[in-house]
């Protein structure tokens, strides 16, 4: 079975470009708009990954990750994000909430990198 990956972005243009990307590297991608879609999806069918935006239309980000990992604590998560957080912001509060930050303005290789590095390759 292929590995899920999650995606939680208000922009459609964010998630279309990650879906299609992210299944033609061999994933199944699920990608919805809102924190309470997110919550519904971990709930029925639990990814192997979740990326997520900072700043969502009905949550902040941080927020949802923390209940999405309240009952799933090794729930892996990339927070791709356009807001720039300084360096010692990221090593002292954001690693101990999710498992890598990007800007989204990342090559999309470098997300496949992070993607990789923390769930593998997709399953054959």
């Amino acid at each position: 079975m292929k590995k899920h990956i999650l995606i939680v972005d208000d922009e459609a243009v964010i998630r279309d470009l990650l879906t299609e990307f992210l299944t033609f590297s061999g994933y199944r991608v699920t990608a919805v708009a809102m924190a309470r879609e997110a919550k519904e999806i971990v709930r029925r069918d639990l990814p192997t990954l979740v990326v997520s935006d900072l700043q969502l239309e009905d949550s902040d980000g941080l927020q949802m990750i923390e209940q999405l990992k309240a009952s799933n604590k090794d729930l892996p998560v990339i927070l791709l994000t356009g807001v720039l957080f300084d360096p010692h912001v990221i090593e002292g509060t954001l690693s101990k909430k999710v498992s890598a930050y990007l800007p989204k303005t990342s090559p999309l290789s470098r997300i496949l990198s992070e993607v990789q590095r923390l769930i593998g390759p997709p399953a054959a």
